[in-house]
C-alpha cells in the first residue's frame, strides 16, 4: 500500500514538473498560438498568474482580432482573482469601453465598480480608488437599474460614500483641534466643515458638523481682535441658527446654548464699545 502511495506521489510529482516545463517552454519559446491557448488553459485551471504572464505577451499579436474580447475580460478576471484589484478595476474598465455590445458588459462593469472598491483604503488614507470606486458604482446603477446586482451596487455606494464623508469630516475636525497652535486652523475648519455640508447633503455627520461648525465660528470669536469681531459674531451667530434650524431637538442643544449665550454677550459687549466710540467721536 506504501508503495503505491510513494509510486503516486511520484507520478503526480513529474506531470507538475512536465507542466511547469511545458509552461515555461510555451512562455519564452512558444508560438503567439501556443501562448494563447497556454495562457487560456491556465486560466480555466486557476492558475491566474501564469496566465496573465501569458495574456500578456500575446496582447499585441491579438489586438483588433475576434479573439481580443476574451483576452480582455480574461486578463481583468486573472487579476482580480489574483487580488490585484486595481489593475482588475482598470481592466474591467476598459473592456466596458472596448465592447460595449458584449454579453458580459454588465458583469465587467460591476467587477470594475467592486475591483476599485476594493482596492480603496482605509478612510484617512489616498481617496483616489475610492472616488473611482463610486464614479463606477454610479455608472453602474445608471445603466443597469434592473440588474440582479442593483441593490448590491447600491449597498456599495452608500458604503463608499459614507467613507469619503468620514474621511473629509475628520479632516475638517483636526483643522478645529489644531487651531490652538495656529489660528488660521479656525477659517480652514469653518470652509470644511461647509464644504462637507454643501457637497455631501443628507450626510450622516450633518449633526455633528454643524455643530463644530458653530464651535470652530464661536471660538475663532473668541480668539480674534475686537475690531475683527463683529463680522465673526455674525457668522457663529448664523451657524448656530443653522444647528437648531436643522436639529431642534440636538443631542448638543445645551452646549449650543451656552455658545449662544457667550456669543450674545460677546456682541452686546463689542455693541457697546461702537457706541462709546461714536459719542467720542461726536463730542470732539
Amino acid at each position: 500500500m506504501q508503495k503505491f502511495k510513494n509510486l503516486a506521489f511520484l507520478a503526480f510529482v513529474s506531470l507538475l514538473l512536465f507542466s511547469c516545463g511545458e509552461y515555461q517552454k510555451v512562455l519564452n519559446k512558444g508560438t503567439v498560438e501556443d501562448q494563447y491557448k497556454m495562457a487560456v488553459k491556465m486560466y480555466e485551471t486557476k492558475k491566474f498568474a501564469k496566465a496573465i504572464q501569458l495574456f500578456e505577451k500575446v496582447t499585441p499579436a491579438y489586438r483588433g482580432k475576434p479573439q481580443m474580447e476574451r483576452i480582455q475580460f480574461m486578463v481583468a478576471q486573472s487579476n482580480f482573482n489574483e487580488k490585484n484589484y486595481q489593475n482588475a478595476g482598470y481592466y474591467f474598465d476598459r473592456f466596458a469601453k472596448n465592447y460595449p455590445s458584449s454579453s458580459k458588459l454588465e458583469e465587467a462593469s460591476f467587477a470594475s465598480a467592486l475591483s476599485y472598491k476594493l482596492a480603496s483604503p482605509e478612510f484617512s488614507k489616498d481617496p483616489t480608488d475610492t472616488n473611482k470606486a463610486l464614479d463606477a458604482f454610479q455608472s453602474f446603477i445608471n445603466a443597469f437599474p434592473t440588474s440582479e446586482k442593483i441593490d448590491e451596487a447600491n449597498q456599495h455606494y452608500k458604503e463608499l460614500r459614507y467613507k469619503l464623508q468620514k474621511k473629509y469630516f475628520e479632516i475638517a475636525k483636526t483643522y478645529y483641534t489644531t487651531a490652538d497652535y495656529d489660528l488660521r486652523n479656525y477659517k480652514a475648519a469653518i470652509q470644511a466643515f461647509d464644504n462637507l455640508l454643501s457637497d455631501y447633503l443628507g450626510s450622516e455627520f450633518k449633526e455633528e458638523a454643524l455643530l463644530y461648525r458653530l464651535k470652530a465660528a464661536h471660538d475663532f470669536v473668541l480668539k480674534s481682535y475686537d475690531r475683527r469681531k463683529p463680522e465673526r459674531i455674525k457668522d457663529a451667530l448664523e451657524a448656530y441658527d443653522k444647528l437648531i434650524r436643522n436639529y431642534p431637538e440636538s443631542k448638543y442643544l445645551d452646549e449650543a446654548k451656552k455658545m449662544y449665550e457667550t456669543l450674545v454677550k460677546e456682541q452686546e459687549r463689542i455693541n457697546t464699545l461702537i457706541e462709546n466710540s461714536k459719542e467720542l467721536q461726536d463730542s470732539k
